[in-house]
């Protein structure tokens, strides 16, 4: 079932559910009518699309690969699942944020010796795929390029994109927070920033709007998408644009959920190869205790109390979602020295700092982002 938070303050949501994970949506997103369902219908051939749309009470999105989203009634499922034009169809459940626990890391992975260096990420474009991204933030405003909400901000916001919650401007921090000496920097420092709002004022959004988010960081030809968002379960659709977003050379950064302890638990979309998953760490280089882990993780990045900025201000937040940022930040300093999608998944991984975990836990080892660009990260 997916968690909901009710009578909460946003802040709250984040602290109090300490690292969970929601689960895969079952009963669909909310129904127009009694018995009538939203799903996601992947299709082999134009006819299986023109048979979904035939069943649409509504026609909720259309992506640009062989799937959409449509209102029908729950008793032409069968029939659509049963067209062997049809890949596939799924209630469009919801995933969310994955929430943190009460966590430090740009000094840990010597991001601060790249940019002494001028890898700044200047030139680079990472997508925050998330709450939002606060849109006057003193430490982020700079670096803002373009915004995109696939789901409204609720209040009186300047942006539709703008944060809600807390949790995107967060990530957003700790991947590129600009360095002027104040607040926070982050792993990044001139990389332009782009919000793409696929998550609610609660933390949560359809598999249908986050995979509209991908398609929508590859249509604009960006760098880097960061998800620090995921569920136990995954969903096809979100598959899809994976894919797709990986053909037009978008490197795709995941949280790999914050389900730990556990063994072979990593979520969705990180457990899609398309994604390069994340594992989180504390101080001392352990593993942090709520980090998921499997053969699915490449690296691990700081995530255990990190400080970053949150609308209005600073917070401390732990979390898979906070290793995740780290990733990202490195890897658009990266693309913007030209490297490619591929390429710089390979130099991360094969720079990274065996920190004594299991393949498991760290995948590859701890982020270096200095070693990643070329410089010497000896002064631990």
């Amino acid at each position: 079932m997916v968690y909901h938070p009710t009578g909460t303050t946003r802040r709250d949501v984040l602290k109090a559910t300490g690292g969970a994970v929601a689960g895969l949506g079952l009963a669909g997103a909310t129904s127009a009518a009694p018995g009538t369902v939203e799903v996601n219908v992947g299709y082999g051939a134009e006819s299986g699309r023109r048979a979904a749309l035939a069943e649409a009470s509504d026609v909720v999105r259309e992506f640009a690969f062989d799937a959409l989203t449509v209102r029908v009634n729950e008793n032409a499922v069968e029939g659509l699942s049963n067209r062997p034009d049809v890949r596939y169809v799924e209630l469009n459940g919801t995933m969310r944020a994955l929430d943190q626990q009460l966590t430090w890391g740009v000094d840990r992975v010597d991001a601060e010796v790249a940019t002494a260096n001028g890898s700044t990420g200047a030139g680079g474009d990472v997508a925050i795929l998330d709450t939002g991204i606060d849109s006057d933030h003193p430490d982020l405003v700079d670096n803002l390029g373009e915004g995109r909400a696939f789901v409204s901000a609720k209040g009186p916001y300047a942006e539709d994109w703008d944060d809600d919650n807390d949790h995107g401007t967060h990530c957003a921090g700790i991947a590129d927070a600009v360095d002027d000496g104040e607040g926070v920097r982050g792993v990044a420092t001139e990389a332009t920033l782009h919000a793409v709002k696929v998550l609610d004022k609660r933390g949560s959004g359809t598999f249908s709007d986050i995979a509209a988010g991908v398609e929508y960081v590859a249509d604009q030809g960006w760098d880097v998408g960061s998800m620090s968002l995921g569920a136990s379960s995954g969903s096809r659709t979100l598959k899809d644009a994976c894919t797709y977003a990986d053909g037009k050379g978008v490197f795709l950064v995941a949280a790999a959920g914050n389900s730990g302890p556990c063994s072979d638990c990593v979520g969705y979309p990180a457990a899609y190869e398309e994604c390069l998953a994340v594992s989180s760490s504390a101080e001392g280089d352990s593993l942090s205790g709520f980090s998921s882990t499997g053969p699915e993780v490449e690296l691990i990045a700081p995530g255990t109390d990190v400080y970053s900025t949150v609308p209005g201000g600073y917070d401390t937040f732990s979390g898979t979602s906070m290793a995740t940022p780290h990733v990202a930040g490195a890897a658009g300093s990266l693309m913007a020295e030209g490297y490619t999608d591929s390429e710089a998944r390979s130099r991360l991984k094969s720079t990274a700092e065996d920190v004594g975990l299991s393949s498991n836990e760290q995948g590859s080892g701890l982020l270096d982002v200095a070693a990643a660009l070329g410089y010497d990260s000896s002064d631990d």
